[in-house]
């Protein structure tokens, strides 16, 4: 299958890629920020960073709720067989 873009068509397209590989490095670059601050932060606290960057998924997506019952469900798991630590 064969696509044929008029001259409009290829501007936009041109358009669309720079702006998005703007925005990719914008990401990255945010998303480097937020993993030296962490870790920082994790550091002076005594927690690991991964707990961290978990609180900030869960906060994100709303989802603590969910977190909470399968961390229920685990705990019940780990209970029944006798190993709960």
């Amino acid at each position: 299958m064969s696509i044929t873009f008029n001259q409009d068509d290829i501007a936009k397209l041109k358009t669309l890629i720079q702006e998005g590989i703007q925005v990719s490095q914008e990401v990255e670059t945010l998303n480097e920020g937020l993993k030296d601050t962490v870790k920082h932060i994790a550091e002076e606290m005594g927690i690991k960073p991964a707990i961290i960057n978990k609180a900030i998924k869960v906060a994100y997506k709303g989802r603590l709720h969910e977190v909470r019952d399968d961390f229920d469900q685990l705990e019940t798991i780990l209970e029944s067989i006798g190993r709960p630590d």
